[in-house]
């Protein structure tokens, strides 16, 4: 009954904030999910099952790319097996605006390549013929040599290097419908684990994606007790540069795009609190419409991952989700009406920061009256003057001239960011939680002397 009321709210707006609050409270709860994993665990014993980590790999995801070269790290850390797992196109509902989807990712995965110490340069996606046969040779290849191949065969794929490729194939070959089976069967294996894209892992019932989840597999088989050795060392942290603190005589524009709906922006705000205190930013407030607002579905599979693995995220950056109260509809664009006028009066990102805490932490609807004046209050603006805003249309213009520049940078989903200089120019911008750190990579690199 909770899955299906939950597949219901992610698809339609209509749906009661009861039961849509039940389901997302219900996917952020950490108890809960204790819970599912103590089951595991014993289910795991009882069954006298290894340690399996599913690896669902996609050759020609960017992504995949990267996590791929981790495998064998993972593998020589932890006592576990490693199952890769051939995969093959996205599940098309979990890819909005797949046009820019495919711009950003290429550009992202290069950007964070060097800090994972992979190189990954390639201007443009393989061909159809590459993937082809970089399809046919790791679907030959067992378990046991798929890290090893996987990697030469991605090295060659996204070089457009064919002769390499031809190479392996005289040892790693297989037919059409060997191929086509394989990947029909991965697809299934992980849409069966709730997942959608490449470059994840499972492990009894979660999902950690590419480089940037890899620790929170690591903290979980940490606490299971298999690892191997003693030491302290993380399997896969990005090789960051960037000081705690930065100063400097010179600013530069760091353009915050939120919604009040996203448990991703909700667990972003308290790092954006901390970057605007701790480095020389002009922090400009751009809110835009929740994606469900902007007549988006989200399949279910997808729906549960967000919320989980956002709660994951806050709780891991020591800013945890509470009690939830989505404000989607209504409560939302009453609050997104009084945006303008706030914004004008400087508290701008202070005024979603506070709505974000009220809807992912206290489970406040935000779209009472009663609350809505109390926070204008405690934000020591004048009421009477903000509240003639409310209601009004004003805030749809606003917001939609936010979303169209949130597109021009190839981002269509929230948290977006985008760093300028001071006069607008130079723009650097970057999508979700996850680049948070890369922000302060590009700051630093402006800044740092």
């Amino acid at each position: 009954m909770l899955l299906k009321a939950f597949r219901n709210f992610m698809i339609k707006r209509t749906i009661s904030a009861k039961l849509r609050n039940k389901g997302m409270n219900t996917f952020s709860n950490y108890e809960i999910l204790k819970n599912i994993r103590d089951n595991a665990e014993k289910l795991r014993k009882q069954e006298g099952r290894s340690h399996e980590v599913l690896y669902f790999h996609k050759v020609d995801d960017p992504y995949s790319s990267l996590t791929v070269e981790y495998l064998d790290k993972i593998q020589s850390s932890f006592d576990i097996k490693l199952k890769p797992i051939l995969v093959g196109e996205e599940d098309s509902e979990a890819v909005h605006e797949p046009s820019l989807y495919n711009i950003y990712c290429l550009e992202d995965a290069k950007r964070i390549a060097p800090y994972y110490g992979v190189d990954f340069t390639p201007t443009a996606y393989p061909e159809k013929e590459l993937v082809e046969l970089s399809n046919s040779i790791l679907t030959a290849v067992t378990d046991e040599r798929f890290s090893e191949i996987a990697k030469r065969v991605s090295t060659a794929l996204w070089q457009g290097d064919l002769n390499s490729l031809e190479e392996l194939s005289e040892e790693y070959s297989a037919t059409k419908l060997e191929v086509s089976e394989n990947l029909d069967s991965g697809n299934s294996i992980r849409n069966e684990n709730g997942y959608y894209f490449g470059s994840a892992f499972y492990y009894e019932k979660e999902l950690y994606w590419g480089v940037d989840r890899i620790h929170h597999l690591e903290d979980r088989l940490i606490e299971l007790g298999v690892k191997k050795d003693l030491t302290n060392e993380p399997v896969c942290v990005p090789a960051v540069v960037s000081p705690s603190t930065l100063e400097s005589d010179t600013k530069v524009n760091l353009y915050y795009y939120p919604s009040l709906n996203s448990p991703y922006t909700y667990v972003s705000a308290k790092r954006v609190r901390e970057i605007r205190n701790d480095y020389p930013v002009n922090l400009i407030t751009k809110p835009v419409l929740p994606m469900l607002m902007r007549n988006m579905k989200i399949p279910q599979n997808k729906g549960k991952y967000i919320i989980s693995d956002a709660a994951r995220e806050g709780r891991k950056h020591n800013y945890p989700m509470g009690l939830i109260y989505s404000p989607i509809g209504k409560p939302a664009r009453k609050a997104y009406s009084l945006f303008p006028a706030v914004d004008e009066a400087g508290k701008g990102f202070e005024y979603i920061d506070e709505l974000l805490r009220a809807s992912f932490y206290e489970g406040i609807n935000i779209g009472e009256d009663e609350y809505l004046q109390s926070l204008i209050t405690n934000l020591d603006l004048d009421w009477s003057l903000i509240k003639k805003n409310l209601n009004s249309k004003k805030w749809k213009r606003v917001l939609d001239d936010n979303l169209k520049d949130m597109y021009a940078g190839n981002c269509w989903g929230v948290p977006s960011f985008k760093i300028t200089d001071i006069d607008g120019n130079n723009p650097f911008t970057v999508w979700g939680q996850d680049r948070m750190w890369l922000l302060k990579e590009e700051i630093n690199k402006r800044l740092g002397q």
